[in-house]
């Protein structure tokens, strides 16, 4: 199997089966197609002996194997610590989960802030348990102008009585990254919670819980070249305070203790695998997998960031296509529209080409309609590692050619 010394694109499109079917990707945003390292890690986990987990049995045994090694992976990638990753089937369960544990423990007139950005991931849960808690939600906003959302806006809806703030570290509807270090320190200033939303950051930057400055942090490996499976890295002191509804049979360990049920050890083994593959991309084996995690991620961001600059360069050329993302701080992903035109028939028209861009609010609902945008959004761009000059291209000219088409 060829290690990836460099940032050798070539090489890279080379593992992913997926792309030997000739569309140009630009739906990263919304799931990431899967190398074939993950695809083999997840066959073999599922071609070998396997069991619950246990020390007895090579079946038990090789789920235990399975189980730690992910945990150790994605606390590499998050900056976080192995005893505080807890797996889950979704970003949504995950803070649909910790959202009802922590409303445990608020009593009516307590607050907890959300804002105008996020996913509906981060934004639901919270309202609901809120709701169910006698709590009141209050809102940040975002400037619709810019996208950006600053420390300020979340000060301004700060206070004594706040428990919980759910922030987005990146937008997956226009990509804008907020100062979440900056925000961090507010909130801890203020005794509240820090719950950070890392889906689509951690697709296209680097991790480092820590440096966030958050107490909990969730994503989702299958934004990031890996299987569907959500991810929550918590501190596990603060874990250990936290009883949520369990089975009275079920372990009472952290991080197990917020794992409900079986937990899908092929996937874990995939998760495992995918940290591995981008860890490649960090150059030779010499340094740690966190050391080549931190100057793979880099690499990416470059990568994606030149892709990026040259798509809005484009997009410039061609008069009747708006770009909503405009923070100066964003991942390369555009929501664009189209003077006079329904999106949704551009994205039909791009897809009969071969070029996958979806058209909608993508569950940032608040966010689209504090665009201006309604619940229908607008055509979502967003790059990914595998993503080239030569997709972006194919982009370009198929906008050009659907504005030819549809005078």
């Amino acid at each position: 199997m060829t290690t990836l010394h460099r940032y050798d694109l070539h090489a890279l499109r080379a593992r992913f089966p997926a792309l030997k079917a000739g569309s140009a990707h630009f739906d990263g945003a919304g799931g990431t197609q899967i190398p074939e390292p993950v695809i083999d890690a997840i066959a073999d986990a599922l071609s070998n002996p396997l069991s619950n987990r246990g020390a007895s049995t090579a079946g038990e045994r090789r789920a235990e194997a399975i189980v730690v090694a992910a945990r150790r992976a994605l606390a590499d990638l998050l900056g976080a610590d192995p005893a505080g990753v807890v797996f889950g089937r979704s970003a949504t369960q995950l803070v649909f989960d910790f959202s009802r544990t922590l409303a445990g423990n608020w009593a009516p007139g307590d607050e907890v802030v959300v804002t105008r950005l996020d996913h509906e991931c981060n934004i639901r849960p919270w309202v609901r348990a809120a709701a169910q808690a006698g709590a009141v939600v209050r809102w940040a906003d975002f400037d619709p102008a810019t996208g950006e959302l600053t420390a300020d806006h979340v000060r301004e809806v700060l206070s004594e009585r706040t428990r919980v703030v759910a922030v987005t570290a990146a937008s997956n509807l226009i990509g804008t990254r907020p100062d979440i270090p900056g925000i961090s320190r507010l909130v801890h200033e203020a005794g509240a919670l820090f719950f950070v939303d890392a889906a689509h950051y951690s697709a296209h930057a680097g991790v480092d819980m820590a440096e966030l400055g958050a107490d909990f942090l969730v994503c989702s490996a299958y934004k990031f070249l890996g299987p569907h499976l959500g991810v929550l890295a918590g501190r596990p002191g603060l874990l250990r305070t936290l009883w949520p509804d369990k089975l009275l049979a079920a372990m009472d360990d952290v991080p197990e203790r917020f794992e409900l049920g079986i937990l899908p050890y092929e996937i874990l083994a995939g998760a495992r695998a995918t940290v591995d593959f981008l860890a490649e991309l960090g150059g030779p084996a010499e340094g740690t997998r966190r050391e080549r995690l931190v100057s793979a991620m880099a690499a990416i961001e470059g990568h994606e960031d030149a892709l990026r600059v040259r798509l809005e360069e484009g997009l410039a050329g061609i008069e009747a296509v708006t770009s909503h993302s405009r923070a100066s701080r964003r991942t390369p992903t555009l929501l664009l529209t189209v003077d006079g035109h329904d999106t949704r028939d551009v994205s039909r028209y791009l897809a009969a080409r071969a070029v996958d861009a979806g058209s909608g609010s993508f569950y940032a609902v608040e966010a689209s309609r504090r665009l201006g945008l309604g619940d229908l959004g607008g055509l979502r761009v967003s790059l990914a590692p595998y993503s080239s000059a030569e997709d972006v291209d194919r982009l370009l000219d198929g906008l050009s050619d659907y504005l030819t088409a549809h005078r």
